[in-house]
């Protein structure tokens, strides 16, 4: 019973403990252990930072669309879909994610939870054509995955961008080549990784940012949780800002490396 009474303390006023039973978060007795506590604690925050953009979207639109990327098996669209669409009454999630079976799976939550706003898109990020985004989503996507979805954010005109990025590798791969004086920041594989990651991160804001995106970066839990802690998150302003797009070319030519896929014409 203790337990019980411990996880119910940490779920929100009217959050779905159905739900999260269906997601593996909460046992069926409504229980929580050690790692599914961690992962509602970090579903939950990031759930509250993008708030706001929400609230935005659904006073703009009568029925706005977010689309969560590289969703794996959903917990954020699902959470998110639960505490602000829900209740609303109007607007879509839409979860993009290559494995059929975690499609499939989500597929049936959905439809066991009544969620009859959420459609589950199988394929690959820089391939999911969706129509009309107002808000996209990235939690934890690997290496590149996190650089598709900034496309997909530009390619489907949203106006507000939420991503954390997991595991990214390219740039520290092309650092290993780069000579010179600054070569010193990354000469040791562990800096190389650190700094690749760090570098990687940077050049994605400034990139946003040479779209007209006002961008914010911030941790969005803390390091007892996730070492992937960090957050870029951007709001569209404007078309496009030169003088960002000018910092993104120096500093990418000054390093030498850059996400391959963040390129200008």
């Amino acid at each position: 019973m203790k337990k019980t009474d411990t996880a119910v303390a940490d779920l929100w006023p009217g959050q779905s403990q159905s739900l999260l039973k269906a997601l593996h978060i909460l046992t069926h007795n409504g229980g929580l252990n050690a790692d599914s506590r961690r992962k509602l604690k970090q579903v939950q925050h990031l759930a509250q930072l993008i708030k706001p953009a929400i609230d935005a979207a659904l006073a703009e639109k009568d029925q706005p669309v977010l689309a969560d990327l590289g969703a794996g098996k959903s917990y954020l669209g699902f959470i998110l879909y639960d505490l602000y669409f829900a209740s609303a009454g109007r607007g879509k999630v839409i979860a993009v994610e290559a494995r059929p079976e975690l499609v499939e799976t989500a597929k049936k939550i959905a439809s066991e939870s009544g969620f009859d706003r959420m459609d589950f898109v199988e394929g690959k990020i820089a391939e999911a054509a969706l129509g009309a985004v107002d808000i996209v989503t990235a939690l934890h996507a690997c290496d590149t995955a996190t650089d598709e979805a900034i496309l997909f954010a530009l390619k489907h005109e949203a106006k507000f961008v939420a991503l954390v990025p997991c595991c990214q590798a390219e740039v520290a791969r092309q650092l290993d080549d780069v000579k010179g004086p600054l070569g010193q920041l990354w000469r040791h594989g562990v800096h190389r990784r650190e700094f690749g990651s760090h570098l990687t991160n940077v050049l994605r804001g400034l990139y946003l940012e040479a779209h007209g995106y006002k961008v914010r970066v911030t941790e969005f839990t803390g390091f007892e949780h996730t070492q992937k802690n960090e957050m870029i998150f951007a709001e569209r302003h404007q078309r496009s800002n030169p003088r960002a797009r000018g910092e993104f070319e120096k500093l990418a030519k000054e390093t030498g490396a850059g996400p391959k896929l963040l390129t200008f014409p």
